[in-house]
C-alpha cells in the first residue's frame, strides 16, 4: 500500500506514504550526498532505491498493485523491469525523457518477485506513470495521484479494492481544497490524513519540494518531528 501524488503550482510539491509489511520486507531511511531513498534490502544485501529523489529533482515510487499476466517477468533483453526502470531514474542514469524513450521501445516488466507500478517526476512536474502490461502515461499539468489500483485500466484492479481503501478519494478532496500555493506544511497534512495503520502503516512519509530542493520526511506516522534533508 502507498500514496503518491505530484502538485504543480507555485512550487512543484511531491508526496508519498510508503507503507509497507515489516514481516515481508526491511527498510532503512538512506541519505546521500545526491540521493535521498527509502532503502529496501534485496537478496543481493544492498539496500537498493526503489523510492527516492535524486538531487536533480528526478522523484520516483514503486507501488504494490494487483499483478495481470500481461505484465509478468520475462527474462528477455527486450524487456525491463519497472523496478529497475524505477532505481535507473532515481540514481540519474536516466533522464525522465530517456524513460519515456524506453517506455515506448521496450515492454516493462514487474519484478520477477513483486508486482509493482511506478509513477516518475522530474523537477519541472512533469509526469510518467508506467503499469506494465497495461501501458504508461504522461502527465504534466495540474495534479497527479495514485495509489495501488490501476489508473490507465481502473476495471482490471477494481475487484482488489480493498473495503474502505479511500485513500485516493480522500488526497484528492484535501488537495483539491489547497491553491497554487499548495506547501509542504499542506503535503505534509494530505500524507498524514490518508497513513495507514496496523499491518501495512505507514512507515515513511516524505515530501519534495522542487523550488527548495529539499525532502522533509518523518517515520513512523510520527508527523510531530519531521526531519529535512537538503541537496546542497
Amino acid at each position: 500500500m502507498c500514496t503518491r501524488f505530484v502538485h504543480r503550482g507555485e512550487d512543484i510539491i511531491t508526496g508519498f506514504n510508503f507503507d509497507i509489511d515489516l514481516s515481508v520486507w526491511t527498510h532503512r531511511v538512506m541519505t546521500e550526498k545526491d540521493r535521498f531513498y527509502i532503502g529496501i534490502l534485496r537478496p543481493d544485501g544492498t539496500y537498493h532505491s526503489y523510492h527516492g529523489v535524486n538531487r536533480n529533482g528526478n522523484t520516483g515510487t514503486l507501488l504494490y498493485v494487483h499483478g495481470n499476466p500481461a505484465g509478468a517477468y520475462r527474462n528477455d533483453p527486450n524487456c525491463m523491469t519497472v523496478a529497475e526502470l524505477t532505481e535507473q531514474f532515481i540514481n540519474a542514469h536516466i533522464s525522465l525523457d530517456d524513460a519515456i524513450q524506453i517506455v515506448q521501445n521496450r515492454t516493462i516488466t514487474y519484478a520477477a518477485d513483486a508486482t509493482m507500478q511506478t509513477i516518475l517526476s522530474d523537477i519541472r512536474g512533469r509526469v510518467l506513470i508506467v503499469e506494465p502490461g497495461l501501458g504508461h502515461r504522461i502527465e504534466q499539468s495540474g495534479l497527479s495521484l495514485i495509489t495501488n489500483y490501476s489508473l490507465i485500466s481502473p476495471n482490471s484492479t477494481k475487484p482488489f479494492i480493498v473495503p474502505g481503501d479511500d485513500r485516493y478519494e480522500r488526497a484528492l478532496d484535501l488537495i483539491n481544497r489547497y491553491g497554487s500555493n499548495f506547501s509542504v506544511a499542506d503535503a505534509m497534512e494530505v500524507l498524514r490524513e490518508v497513513r495507514q495503520e496496523g499491518e501495512w502503516a505507514t512507515r515513511v512519509s516524505f515530501v519534495y519540494s522542487a523550488k527548495q530542493n529539499t525532502v522533509f520526511f518523518v517515520e513512523n506516522n510520527n508527523f510531530n518531528q519531521i526531519s529535512k534533508f537538503a541537496f546542497n
